[in-house]
This record gives structure tokens, C-alpha cells and sequence, in this order.
């Protein structure tokens, strides 16, 4: 889609057609519930689903801050990544101080037999668990970083957006980013250290 196409989509959408909502929504909820997704290791399809929509419900009232100094979905982007951020502090203070209900890994029939699950060629349990793991330290280490160090990362890694576009979206020089990214890396390996470890990492100064 041409910035032109995208500029003249959004006119549309501030002018209440809805049909060019229709239109947005058709081509930026799926990126965004890809971008949504790989942000938290326990994000199920039904959490992914509720803060897309209210990714979108922000992106209705607040479409006219957007200045169309960066392409929509970088815009976007950062709406998604500050709605899963409260989405992920809101569960885990509910779970604060909530039991946790067994669950049994052996599934049986009414009779008693065991059911047992057919070969397959896919990873085993394993495996899986441990990159899962993986996936749980290395982004519990992201959100370990301070701003404005975990918004270029998760915008460059996660929504794999170029330096183009996150220098248009923070409005910094691309130098700037490439130099400020290599920092927040260097700064994120010391946490990602420190989480593997079992170890408590350094806060991350605010103005870092």
C-alpha cells in the first residue's frame, strides 16, 4: 500500500466513513495481532483478540493525533505495545495472591483407560518447554528495560520495523537509533544474563 493509497485511506476514516474503517481494520489487524502475539510468551489467542480491540477502540478516538510523520502501522506499533504492557500488569496483579489450580498432564477415559497421544514428527515436550522457556526470559529481560529502551526494542525485534521507521516514529536521527539500539542491546544481554542466572538484574536508569 502507497503512502498516498494510506494517507487517502485515514482521510476517509477521519471523515467517518465506514467503510474505510472497515478497510483499515481488514489491513493492519492482522500485523497487529502478529506484533501482539510474539510481545508476551503466555498470550493466548483470546488475550491477542481483547487487546487488538482495544488497540483499534484507541485508534478510533485518537486517529487525529496521528501527524503522518511515520507510516500507520508504526503508529500503530506503539499504541499496540503500551496496550499489551497494561494488558500484561493488569493480569499479573489479579494473579497476585491467586491460587493456581492443578491440572492433570494424565488424561483418562470415563473407564479409566489412559489416552495415550499418537507419534508424531513435531519437537517433544521437551523441547518445546525449553524454548518456550527460552522465549519467557528473554522477554521478561525486555521488560526489564527502561524507556525509551524497550520501545525501539520491541519495535525493531518484534514489529521488525526498519531504522527508517522507528527514527520517523521517535522522531530521532537514524544514527541516533542505530547508536541508541546498540546500547539498549548491550543493556538488555546484562539483564538477559543476570534472568538466566537466576540472578537479580541492576535497574535500568530512566534516562539511559
Amino acid at each position: 500500500m502507497s503512502r498516498e493509497t494510506e494517507s487517502e485511506l485515514i482521510a476517509r476514516c477521519r471523515q467517518g466513513q465506514p467503510a474505510a474503517w472497515d478497510e483499515l481494520f481488514d489491513r493492519f489487524y492482522p500485523a497487529t495481532g502478529r506484533f501482539v502475539f510474539q510481545l508476551g510468551h503466555d498470550f493466548s489467542r483470546e488475550d491477542t483478540e481483547e487487546i487488538c480491540q482495544e488497540v483499534f477502540l484507541s485508534v478510533i478516538q485518537n486517529l487525529g493525533s496521528f501527524r503522518g510523520q511515520s507510516q500507520f502501522q508504526t503508529w500503530l506499533f506503539r499504541i499496540a505495545a503500551n496496550q499489551a504492557r497494561d494488558f500484561y500488569q493488569r493480569r499479573q496483579a489479579a494473579k497476585r495472591g491467586g491460587g493456581q489450580v492443578p491440572v492433570s498432564l494424565q488424561a483418562e477415559t470415563p473407564e479409566g483407560v489412559m489416552l495415550v497421544d499418537p507419534p508424531s514428527a513435531a519437537p517433544g515436550p521437551d523441547l518445546v518447554l525449553l524454548a518456550r522457556e527460552r522465549l519467557e526470559l528473554v522477554q521478561a529481560a525486555v521488560r526489564e528495560l527502561g524507556d525509551p529502551c524497550r520501545e525501539i526494542v520491541e519495535l525493531r525485534y518484534f514489529g521488525e520495523l526498519s531504522y527508517e521507521e522507528i527514527s520517523a516514529a521517535l522522531e530521532l536521527n537514524p544514527k541516533t537509533v542505530s547508536s541508541r539500539l546498540s546500547k539498549c542491546l548491550d543493556r538488555l544481554e546484562q539483564i538477559a544474563r543476570a534472568i538466566f542466572s537466576g540472578a537479580k538484574p541492576t535497574p535500568t536508569p530512566s534516562n539511559h
